[in-house]
Order: C-alpha cells, then sequence, then structure tokens
C-alpha cells in the first residue's frame, strides 16, 4: 500500500469495491454484537448458574461447536447459489439466537443457545467473504479480505464493551437483546448494498466435495488456521475472568474493568490483521506467518505467570500478546483463497473454516479443563493453560514448512 494513496484499499480500489467492502464489514461487526456476550461475563454467569469451568468452557466453546458443525454444508453451498442469499438467512438466524438468549436460565439452556448462534455465524462469516471476493477482483482482492478479516476483531471488541457496559444498566438480557436488533441491522445493510449475483457455472461435482483435502497447500493452511483459532479465542473467551483472577491474585481489584481491557486488546487486533497481511505480501508469506506464530507461542508461555507483574506491566503484557495472535489472522485467510481453486473456493473456504472453528472450540474447553484440573485460583493453573495453547499453536508453522515446496508464500523476486 503507498503511503501516498488516499485509498486504504489502494489505487487500484474503484468506489464500488470500497462501498461493498464497507458495507460488508459494518454488516459483519452488527452482526457480531452478541459474539463475547457470554465471555465478557463469564465470572457473572458461573456464579449465577453455578457453573464449573468445563462447563463454562463448554458454553463458550459451544458457539464454535455450532459453527463448525454448519459451515461446511452452508459455506459448500455458495458453490451452488448466491452467498448472499445464504448470508441474508442466517444473519435472521442470529438475530433470532441472540435474542433468544435472554431464555437462557442454565448450562443446557445457555449451551443451546450459543449453539444458534455459532450456526448464524456460520452462515454470514465466510459465506460473507466469498461474497466480498466474488464481486473484486484484482490486487483490490486482498486488501478487502484483509479489511473483511479484521472487521471480526472490530466485532469481537465492541461486543466485549457493549456487553460489559450495557449490563451494568439493565442486567446480561439488555446486551442480549439489543445484539438482536444490531443483527437485523445488519441484514438490512446487506440486502440494500450488496447486489446479487449468481454463482459462476462450474462442472458439476457433490455437495460435499473433498477434493481439497488431497492439496498440500489447502491442508497446511487448514491446519495453521486451528492452531491460530485455537489460541486466539482461548484468550478472548477466559481474558476477563483472567483479570478478575489477577486482581484476587494481587489482594486489591485492577484499576481497569475486565471487559475494557477485552474491548482494547481486541480492538487493537483489527490494525494488527491489516498490517499483518501486508506485511506477508511485502516479505513473504510463509516468512511472516511462522514468525509471528512462534513469537506469540512464546508469549502465550509467559503471560499467565504476568500475574506476578504490577497490573500496568500485565496490562502490556496482554496488548503485546493481542498483537500476536492477530497479526496472522488475514495473511492466512488471504493465503487461502489464493490458493483455492476458482471452482472449488466455497468448499475449500468451509473446509478451512470448518477445522478453524474447531480449534476455536477446542482451545475454550480445553483452557477450561485446565483450569479445573490445577485449580482456577492458582498461578499454576492459569500459566498452565495459557502454556498448552502456545504448544498446540507450533502446529502451524510446522504445517507451513511441511507445505513449502508446493506453498507460493515466498517473496518473489525484484525485476530490475
Amino acid at each position: 500500500m503507498n503511503a501516498t494513496d488516499p485509498s486504504p484499499l489502494g489505487a487500484e480500489a474503484n468506489p464500488s469495491a470500497r462501498r461493498l467492502t464497507m458495507v460488508m464489514c459494518i454488516a459483519e461487526t452488527l452482526g457480531m454484537a452478541g459474539f463475547a456476550l457470554f465471555a465478557a461475563l463469564l465470572p457473572e454467569f458461573q456464579q449465577l448458574w453455578n457453573l464449573s469451568n468445563t462447563e463454562a468452557g463448554w458454553i463458550g466453546g459451544g458457539f464454535f461447536l455450532g459453527y463448525m458443525l454448519a459451515v461446511p454444508v452452508l459455506t459448500g453451498l455458495t458453490d451452488r447459489y448466491d452467498a448472499r442469499l445464504i448470508y441474508l438467512w442466517a444473519m435472521l438466524l442470529t438475530a433470532f439466537a441472540s435474542t433468544g438468549f435472554v431464555l437462557a436460565d442454565g448450562f443446557w439452556s445457555a449451551l443451546l443457545w450459543r449453539v444458534l448462534a455459532g450456526i448464524g455465524l456460520a452462515g454470514t462469516y465466510m459465506p460473507g467473504l466469498k461474497a466480498l471476493s466474488e464481486r473484486i477482483e484484482g490486487p483490490t482482492q486482498s486488501r478487502a479480505i484483509a479489511f473483511y478479516t479484521a472487521s471480526f476483531g472490530l466485532g469481537t471488541a465492541l461486543s466485549f464493551l457493549l456487553s460489559g457496559e450495557l449490563a451494568k444498566l439493565g442486567g446480561w438480557q439488555l446486551p442480549a437483546l439489543l445484539s438482536g436488533g444490531c443483527a437485523l441491522a445488519g441484514w438490512h445493510m446487506v440486502w440494500r448494498g450488496l447486489p446479487p449475483k449468481p454463482p459462476a457455472k462450474h462442472e458439476p461435482r457433490r455437495l460435499l466435495d473433498l477434493a481439497p483435502l488431497m492439496e498440500r497447500p489447502v491442508i497446511a493452511y487448514c491446519l495453521a488456521y486451528a492452531m491460530h483459532n485455537l489460541e486466539l479465542f482461548a484468550f478472548r473467551a477466559w481474558l476477563v475472568a483472567f483479570i478478575v483472577f489477577a486482581g484476587d491474585w494481587q489482594g486489591q481489584a485492577a484499576w481497569l474493568n475486565g471487559t475494557w481491557v477485552a474491548m482494547i486488546a481486541t480492538l487493537i487486533g483489527m490494525p494488527a490483521s491489516i498490517l499483518g497481511n501486508e506485511m506477508a505480501i511485502r516479505f513473504g508469506r510463509q516468512r511472516w506467518l511462522i514468525t509471528v506464530m512462534l513469537l506469540s507461542a512464546l508469549l502465550a508461555a509467559l503471560i499467565g505467570l504476568g500475574v506476578a507483574l504490577p497490573f500496568w506491566a500485565l496490562l502490556i503484557l496482554i496488548l503485546c500478546y493481542s498483537l500476536t495472535v492477530t497479526a496472522d489472522s488475514a495473511a492466512l485467510t488471504a493465503g487461502l483463497v489464493a490458493v483455492a481453486p476458482a471452482s472449488h473456493r466455497g468448499a475449500v473456504m468451509a473446509l478451512y473454516s470448518c477445522t478453524g472453528f474447531t480449534g476455536a472450540f477446542l482451545g475454550a474447553l480445553l483452557f477450561g479443563m485446565v483450569l479445573d484440573a490445577l485449580g482456577d485460583d492458582q498461578l499454576l493453573g492459569w500459566w498452565a493453560a495459557f502454556a498448552l495453547m502456545g504448544l498446540l499453536l507450533l502446529i502451524g508453522p510446522l504445517a507451513l514448512r511441511w507445505a513449502s515446496q508446493r506453498l507460493d508464500l515466498r517473496p518473489q523476486p525484484q525485476q530490475a
């Protein structure tokens, strides 16, 4: 991206590309208003419903369970039908599930509503990405994907803030109701702002065509994305509870509310993701992804011990960690789109998203299980939970190295 270029999408972006990108990014952010409802208020829900850490991990991970079960079908359908149509129906489900969470009164009902919300996201996030990428071509496409992917972090950050602050005014039911209204607003934006486009005609194939599984580049990206999400969403699911623990362990309440810490930590992930994709373009995708993942794994091994530091130092450590856990996000997704054959792009994105959010589900759950095993009131428990996420993340760089001779991730030689 040129420093002198006034367009955030680059000189190649035409007004239509910028408008479509803005519509999809804002709609995505609105649709995610209820994303962090449970994580932002996790300590309150644990006390209200007498939940163990493992049960809390199930509810937190239940969102991603619904996602990973539905995304192969919903994203795969975009190779046969206009992704816009899938998106609109799924956004209505998101509004229903977000609003319906007010009826939750315990473990099973809360798990059910979160699973439904995850199914809604399965029909909006990747289908929305495909709808956007199909309507934008050329170099602008990679940057549009980066902005769209980064908007996931923006939506998550605002969801933390919305849930935490509105719950103080009207209980946890208020942000649940409002998040349903935000999803309806996002539906309206896409219905009005994204024109229909028939899917491209390709050779007939099975609905769930798993041929992309045989391609080494696709496998590598899927494994790397799964480990990225395992670390990222475990961090986001348990961050508020971690801040509460830090205050209890130090014997004084943190001077910055946990939901505000989570909001700030998540919000800075948006520029980190966008800039990370730019760095991947400049220095080579494989080199960038491996470097960032190794650094993130190192910080994961340290952050649990940060409770022993003054709170301002712990906050700096958390913010640095939040940069590394998101700096590979857009670069991974843009790389996957680049290696996916056009005729199988929906199926490849379904596979990518399914494996990725399987990691997200397991991350939140495994984190809670470690806390139950070693103690959520012990420094050892929190250190081990974070360290396990970092250890599993190392599978990502190994997968990319394994596929390095098949992946076009290295810097291209400069022309004289």
